[in-house]
């Protein structure tokens, strides 16, 4: 039932800070499928994780409704915090806002991992979903669109100077640490890879 009431909180907050569709419902779905096939790749080998699942999929589900791009953190933490002890432990509730505080790409390469303990594995699976669906090229372009206002062949160029500096060094930049991410990373890279293609032929650039 938790997912009810997290799915009409996440649409809430999105209608409020009118967030745009590239970190919108759509990304919170897609996150949240990523960590969940990354949680049941890591759970055959660590059968323990199976007690941080909730923490996992809440995590994964509302990443993005703290995201520095729409609001400044701490004026929507509260509320994020008021909603999920209203449904879970505090302590859960604890981990979720540190997970979801810590795990962008600029906040890894300012401050590197923030040290959880047990509860590391829940940190890197959530993470590491997020990472996977910024190779979503067509999701960085509508975000140059919409949210900052580009014409189609600025916000083409932007995302495709993002991928070359960024998406595409995950690996290199040894940002994952599961096997899954590692080996899903390779897969979407090449489709990342076709699709700007793709867009250089319709451009014509």
């Amino acid at each position: 039932m938790i997912f009810i009431k997290l799915f009409s909180f996440i649409i809430m907050i999105i209608n409020k800070l009118k967030i745009d569709e590239s970190h919108g419902l759509l990304h919170s779905m897609e996150v949240l499928n990523n960590a969940h096939e990354i949680y049941e790749s890591e759970l055959k080998k660590n059968p323990d994780i199976i007690k941080y699942e909730n923490i996992i999929y809440i995590s994964a589900a509302i990443h993005d409704m703290c995201d520095k791009k729409y609001i400044k953190e701490e004026d929507i933490i509260k509320e994020i915090e008021v909603f999920l002890e209203q449904e879970i432990s505090k302590e859960d509730c604890e981990i979720i806002i540190k997970i979801i505080t810590t795990m962008s790409y600029s906040t890894v390469k300012k401050n590197g991992f923030p040290i959880l303990y047990d509860k590391q594995i829940a940190y890197h699976i959530v993470r590491e979903a997020d990472l996977l669906a910024s190779l979503n090229f067509d999701r960085c372009i509508s975000y140059k669109m919409l949210k900052l206002d580009s014409n189609i062949y600025e916000a083409f160029n932007d995302a495709n100077n993002l991928f070359n500096e960024r998406m595409f060094r995950h690996s290199i930049d040894n940002l994952y640490i599961t096997d899954y991410s590692k080996n899903k990373d390779l897969i979407l890279q090449n489709i990342a890879h076709t699709r700007i293609n793709n867009w250089k032929k319709i451009l014509k650039i």
